[in-house]
């Protein structure tokens, strides 16, 4: 379990996309969600830490059967305003997440890992859940932007004083432990300051800005690799004849 958003909280992660500029970023990073995950119409994705819908909101347009799980209720209260029925909604913890195994073809993280306990069992029953692929989107501690919003939660009541950084590399270093030397792969949004969005945006596109480690947004997709148990068998004793052959 990890932190909990309140209604304050709540509020305030949602008015963050008001602004155009805002908005224009939160565009960027679930285009390359989408990019990274190629996801097909009619194939199912479970968002770990939906907060109030907006990042089960690409998975929507795209077509496919969405389920989003977010242990706030005031974050699910207005995640259910935003979308309706259009997505199933479901309160839980990423830690221990009430589904079967490989019930998604896809589960994903959309800067919801930083307010969790354990990253390590939120990926681990990711991939227990998810039979294709992981995307895990993060604030990247080696931004300068996130070093912003880390002195702001120090200094303030933002939300960020509650949440845990992570790098690219540290990520990839958890899913080695729990998968082996499974493909992974990453690109970034480097949220330009001082820009025009139609300017940053472009910028956003070059091969420079999405592999650069330092980027303030870093999306890493994690392909999973099946795994085959083998179920032990019962061994039952031969039946004994009492009838003898005649010689």
């Amino acid at each position: 379990m990890g932190y909990v958003f309140n209604d304050k909280d709540t509020k305030e992660y949602d008015r963050w996309f008001e602004k155009p500029q805002n908005r224009s970023i939160s565009i960027l990073e679930k285009k390359l969600m989408l990019d990274m995950l190629r996801p097909a119409r009619g194939e199912t994705v479970l968002d770990i830490g939906c907060g109030t819908g907006e990042s089960l909101i690409p998975f929507i347009e795209t077509g496919l059967s969405v389920t989003g799980i977010e242990p706030s209720q005031h974050m699910l209260d207005c995640a259910f305003k935003k979308l309706g029925n259009r997505a199933e909604l479901r309160r839980g913890f990423a830690e221990d997440l009430p589904f079967d195994d490989n019930s998604f073809n896809y589960a994903s993280f959309f800067t919801s890992l930083e307010f969790v306990n354990d990253p390590k069992k939120a990926l681990e029953e990711a991939c227990r859940v998810a039979k294709d692929k992981i995307f895990i989107g993060i604030l990247n501690s080696y931004s300068i932007n996130v070093f912003g919003m880390r002195m702001k939660g120090l200094f303030s009541g933002s939300v960020y004083r509650h949440a845990n950084f992570y790098n690219i590399w540290e990520i990839k270093d958890i899913v080695k432990e729990l998968l082996g030397d499974v493909p992974v792969s990453w690109e970034t949004v480097y949220r330009f300051p001082l820009m025009t969005q139609a300017i940053a945006g472009k910028l956003e596109q070059t091969g420079f800005a999405k592999k650069y480690p330092f980027g303030t947004f870093a999306g890493i997709v994690v392909t999973l690799v099946p795994r085959f148990r083998t179920r032990p068998l019962a061994i039952y004793p031969a039946k004994q004849t009492t009838s003898a052959v005649a010689g």
